[in-house]
């Protein structure tokens, strides 16, 4: 089984990412659909994980000068505990190096800080509520 983590190459792969989004943070979170779909995904580069020519997951990139913003990390309910998410975090860490960023930054779900710690996250702040799941602001500095 191999696993290719690379920008989505087309609307078929965005496509796919927004629906492991939806289903991930809407269906089995209760996110409302208006703060999921928040208007950025034009904006932003979208990394998908292919397995077997399926995306099993997905990460955004908002760029915001040295720092870039991770966030909408989602990996489909049959593909976790693989470490498909580390590798996302890992490409994600080479495009921003690649694109000239200093930092990441991510709001974590307390639940999943510990993936991100030890992708070299550290914790900024306290946890505060979001869509009525516990997150915490989380960086990581490139340089």
């Amino acid at each position: 089984m191999t696993i290719a983590v690379r920008e989505a190459r087309d609307d078929a792969e965005r496509a796919a990412a927004m629906a492991i989004r939806r289903a991930v943070f809407v269906d089995e979170q209760d996110v409302p659909v208006e703060l999921e779909l928040d208007g950025r995904d034009d904006d932003a580069v979208h990394l998908v994980a292919v397995r077997d020519g399926e995306v099993v997951a997905t990460c955004r990139l908002l760029g915001r000068g040295a720092t870039v913003h991770l966030g909408r990390l989602a990996v489909d309910a049959g593909a976790r505990r693989q470490g498909i998410a580390a590798l996302l975090l890992r490409a994600a860490e080479t495009w921003a190096r690649e694109h000239g960023a200093q930092r990441l930054a991510l709001s974590a779900q307390t639940y999943a800080a510990a993936l991100y710690a030890g992708a070299g996250y550290a914790t900024v702040g306290e946890p505060y509520m979001e869509a009525g799941i516990e997150h915490v602001d989380m960086e990581l500095e490139l340089a």
